[in-house]
């Protein structure tokens, strides 16, 4: 096989693409509601980890839960807000409580 000098390949031209845009759909709103059963750790637990608040915030969502019988957890894309959703149902119920989200249009 006949050696090939370095300067007589070929490199490719390389070619950047546009970051395409991807359309995440309507904004919707996560609501918790309360309930007698879910720990009050637990729920923080919860805020924290799958909805990524911080420790102070997600107190503070749970407080306002407890108090009014429900309170506003974040703005999220619908497919991502089902999705965090589900975990955190999905969580919950492993758990034994009936910890419960929704979500309404912003």
């Amino acid at each position: 096989m006949p050696c090939m000098d370095v300067r007589d390949q070929i490199i490719p031209e390389k070619i950047e693409k546009e970051e395409e845009q991807t359309e995440e759909g309507p904004l919707y709103r996560v609501i918790i509601h309360n309930d007698d059963i879910t720990p009050m750790d637990f729920v923080i637990h919860i805020l924290m980890t799958v909805f990524l608040l911080p420790s102070a915030n997600a107190a503070q969502v749970m407080y306002t839960a407890h108090l009014n019988g429900n309170a506003y957890v974040q703005t999220l894309p619908k497919s991502e807000a089902q999705r965090r959703i589900g975990k955190a149902h999905f969580a919950a119920r492993l758990s034994g409580y009936p910890l419960k989200f929704t979500i309404e249009p912003e």
